[in-house]
C-alpha cells in the first residue's frame, strides 16, 4: 500500500488533463469519452446491479490464481465483501460504459470476470457486442453466470478456466478490445500481453488495470509500453491504455481521469 501511495503522488505530480495532448486522437478521446459528463441512463442499470451485490450476504468459496485482494485473505468471502474490497468501481463501471460506446467494440475479451460489474458495463455500452470473458475461480464464475441470466444478459461467454489454459484457445480471434483486470503479477501480465498480442489488429484497445498494483505490476506496464509494436500508451494510474495505431507516433500520456 505504501508503495502506491508513492507512485501515485509521482503521477500527480506528472499527469495532465486534455489541454496537456497535442495528439487529436488522444485529445478527443479525453475529451469526449474520460470527460464526458453526461448522465446516461444505463448508470442506474449499473448502479442497481452493484448495489446488489453489495447487500449480497451469500458467502462462496474463493480459489485466487493470481496474487489475491490486498484487503480479502480468507478464502470464505461474503458477496458483498468481495464487491465492496475488490470489484470494479462504480466509476470506473461508468467509464468502461462509455469507452465501448466510444470505440463501438464488437467483440471483447475480459480477464477476471470476477462478480461481473465491468462485463455487466461493457454489456449495457453495445447489447450486440460479443464478450468473452474469463473467471478461474469454480464458485465465482458459477454465482456470477447465473446473475447474467437473471438480470438476462445476451451475448456473453463465461469461460471457467485459467488464464494460460483459457487463452491458448482464443488465439486465433481478432478482439477489438482486451481488460486485462486478473492475475496481478509481472510474468503472468507479460505472458498474457505476449500471447495476446496475436488477436489485436490496428484499432485494438488493451486495458490493464492495477499498474501500480506492486512494483512488479509497474515494471510489466514499462516493458508493455516499450513493445515495438506499441504506440499510444496512456497511464490513468489505475489503468494503462494500450494503442497499436500505426498512423500514430510513438507517445506516452500521463491523464488524470
Amino acid at each position: 500500500m505504501f508503495y502506491q501511495i508513492i507512485q501515485y503522488i509521482k503521477f500527480l505530480l506528472k499527469s495532465t488533463n486534455q489541454h496537456g495532448v497535442h495528439s487529436p486522437f488522444v485529445y478527443n478521446l479525453v475529451s469526449k469519452c474520460f470527460y464526458n459528463n453526461k448522465n446516461y441512463d444505463a448508470y442506474k442499470s449499473l448502479l442497481n446491479y452493484k448495489n446488489a451485490l453489495l447487500k449480497n450476504k451469500t458467502k462462496i468459496k474463493v480459489t485466487d490464481f493470481g496474487v489475491g485482494s490486498h484487503v480479502l485473505k480468507q478464502n470464505q468471502r461474503l458477496i458483498s465483501a468481495m464487491t465492496k474490497n475488490a470489484g470494479t468501481t462504480y466509476k470506473r463501471a461508468k467509464l468502461l460504459y462509455r469507452l465501448v460506446g466510444y470505440f463501438e467494440f464488437e467483440n471483447i475479451l475480459e480477464l477476471g470476470t470476477s462478480l461481473g460489474v465491468a462485463t455487466h458495463a461493457m454489456h449495457l455500452a453495445n447489447p450486440k457486442a460479443n464478450i468473452t470473458t474469463i473467471e478461474g475461480c469454480p464458485n465465482i464464475s458459477e454465482f456470477t453466470k447465473k446473475n447474467f441470466k437473471d438480470y438476462k444478459l445476451e451475448n456473453i461467454n463465461l469461460i471457467n478456466d485459467n488464464f494460460d489454459n483459457a487463452i491458448i484457445n482464443l488465439k486465433p480471434n481478432t478482439y477489438d478490445f482486451i481488460f486485462f483486470d486478473g492475475n496481478h503479477q509481472k510474468e503472468a501480465t507479460l505472458h498474457y500481453f505476449k500471447t495476446l498480442l496475436q488477436t489485436a489488429n490496428n484499432n485494438s484497445v488493451f486495458i490493464f488495470d492495477d499498474i501500480y498494483w506492486s512494483k512488479g505490476m509497474t515494471e510489466a506496464w514499462k516493458t508493455i509500453k516499450q513493445h515495438p509494436k506499441v504506440t499510444v500508451t496512456i497511464d490513468t494510474f489505475f489503468w494503462g491504455f494500450v494503442f497499436f495505431r500505426k498512423e500514430q507516433i510513438k507517445e506516452h500520456f500521463t491523464i488524470r481521469v
